[in-house]
Formats: C-alpha cells, sequence, structure tokens
C-alpha cells in the first residue's frame, strides 16, 4: 500500500515539474517574442507552441496590447512626419517674403530719413534678425531629420573646429563679460564625422550656453573625442535641463527662440553615432558629448 502511494506522489511530483517547466518553456518564449515585436517593425503577433489554456491567453492579451501599441505608434510616426513637413513648408512659405523685406530694409537706409524714421528702421531690422534667425533653425531642423538628409564623413580635426566655433562667439563672450576656461590637449583629434554637422553642434552649444552663463564658461575636450561645456546658471533648474533637448523647449525667459538649438545638435550627434546628455548640479549646467565618427 504504501510502495503504491509512493510511487503515486512520484507521478505527481514529475507530472507537476514537467508541468512547471512546460510553463516555464511557454513564458521565455512569449518573453522573447516580446522583445522582438518591440524592437522590430512587424505586424506578427505573438504565437506560442504550449497548448495551456492560461499561457495562450497570456499570449493573446498581450497581443491585444501590441495592436494598440502598434496603432499609436502609427499615429505618431504619422503625426511626426506631417509635422515636419509643415515645418519645412512653413519655413520655405516665410523665408522667400523675409528676404524681400531684409531687402526693401537696405533700400530705405541707403535713404535720407529723419531720426525718428531711423530709429523705427533699426527696431526693424533688428526684429527682422530675429525672425530670420527663428526660420533658419526650423529650416535646419527639418533638413537634418528628414529621411532623405544624409552626412558627408570626412576626417575633421575636432579640435580646430571647437577652436572656430568659439572665435565666432568671441565677440558675444566678451560682451557679455565671461571669460571662458579651454582645455585642449596637444595632440590632435581626429576623427570621420560630417564638417558641418559638428560646427552645428558647437554653434548651437556654445549659443545656449553664453545665453544663460552667469559669468563662466568651461570648455573641455579629450584625446578620447569628449567635449564638456560647463557654466553656472542661476536661471535654469534641473527640470528645465533636463528637457534641454526637447524640440520645440524654451525655458521661460528665452525670448525669439525656437527650443530647437539642442534638439538640432542632439539629432546631428546621434547620426553620426555619438550621444550627448545634460545634468544640473550645484546650479552649474555641464553638457557632455562623446563623437565617435565612423
Amino acid at each position: 500500500m504504501w510502495v503504491l502511494i509512493v510511487v503515486f506522489l512520484i507521478l505527481v511530483i514529475a507530472l507537476l515539474g514537467l508541468k512547471v517547466c512546460l510553463l516555464r518553456r511557454s513564458a521565455r518564449e512569449i518573453e522573447q517574442a516580446f522583445r522582438d515585436r518591440l524592437e522590430t517593425e512587424t505586424n506578427n503577433l505573438i504565437d506560442i507552441a504550449s497548448r495551456d489554456g492560461c499561457m495562450r491567453r497570456l499570449a493573446e492579451s498581450i497581443n491585444e496590447q501590441l495592436r494598440i501599441f502598434r496603432d499609436e505608434r502609427h499615429r505618431f510616426q504619422q503625426g511626426d512626419r506631417e509635422l515636419k513637413e509643415a515645418v519645412t513648408n512653413i519655413s520655405h512659405d516665410l523665408r522667400t517674403p523675409l528676404t524681400a523685406i531684409c531687402g526693401y530694409l537696405d533700400l530705405l537706409e541707403a535713404e535720407e530719413t529723419s531720426d525718428t524714421v531711423s530709429r523705427y528702421l533699426d527696431v526693424i531690422r533688428e526684429r527682422s534678425g530675429v525672425l530670420t534667425q527663428l526660420m533658419e533653425e526650423l529650416f535646419c531642423y527639418a533638413v537634418v531629420t528628414a529621411p532623405s538628409y544624409e552626412m558627408e564623413y570626412e576626417e575633421v580635426d575636432v579640435n580646430q573646429a571647437l577652436e572656430e566655433a568659439l572665435s565666432e562667439f568671441y565677440a558675444l563672450i566678451r560682451c557679455r563679460g565671461i571669460s571662458p576656461q579651454i582645455r585642449m590637449p596637444a595632440k590632435k583629434v581626429v576623427r570621420m564625422l560630417d564638417r558641418r554637422a559638428v560646427s552645428r553642434i558647437f554653434e548651437n552649444i556654445i549659443g545656449n550656453a553664453v545665453k544663460y552663463s552667469d559669468g563662466d564658461l568651461a570648455v573641455t575636450l579629450t584625446e578620447e573625442g569628449g567635449i564638456t561645456f560647463a557654466n553656472h546658471a542661476s536661471r535654469l533648474d534641473e527640470i528645465q535641463v533636463g528637457r534641454l533637448f526637447d524640440r520645440f523647449y524654451t525655458v521661460e525667459d528665452a525670448s525669439h527662440s525656437t527650443g530647437l538649438g539642442l534638439s538640432i545638435a542632439k539629432t546631428l550627434t546621434e547620426q553620426m553615432g555619438g550621444s550627448i546628455e545634460a545634468e544640473y548640479r550645484e546650479g552649474e549646467v555641464r553638457i557632455r558629448i562623446r563623437l565617435q565618427g565612423r
């Protein structure tokens, strides 16, 4: 009698063990299939070999969520494409009349005018310049995010590119009373990069740093291709710095800005295989870039 009971218990335990193994196998199968569906653009749903009712219901429940996720992703991608097309069209539509306005301003400034008219023309010229800058940012964003945009790789001396970018802002840096601290290695840092993209990245980051700096700016380039831009910015906080790379995001006191400058810098950096991040610590903003190149 006891022998039968022991044999029965052994069979039950063996069956339960087999059942557990099959369930674990099905769970791994669902896990792998779910990961594949998230990482690849496919309409295929999860299908498992197990006949277990609970595991098949779990797979079907995940499939329902995958259908919802797929529809939402398609709507997002369509909306993103439409937004980029709208930005491109708006940029093109506004650049032509804006160019004409600037041309007529040149003609007016060549004429004899009263002091009052000259003052008004100066205001119009300043506002036109701001509008031109905004249009250029919109146009640049539309170009670099377009599927047809291709990088033109060549050997780039990162040291020289960084020096040139800083030189362009020299007058503004001195006007703001900033004494920059620049540290670069004696050895040239050369990477296969897109020269135009590198210049745009540096210009956008330096321009942002100068705009919010409390009076300091430290730029460090390492032999490994890492660049750090650091400055104290009492007008910013950790939340604002965390959103600096969000497109169209501007802080409250950021006038004359589309909020696209750092978003463009992030897009270009990642397209060249690099990385970019920002942090805010004890009143200081640090933007770190690593240029990998090809």
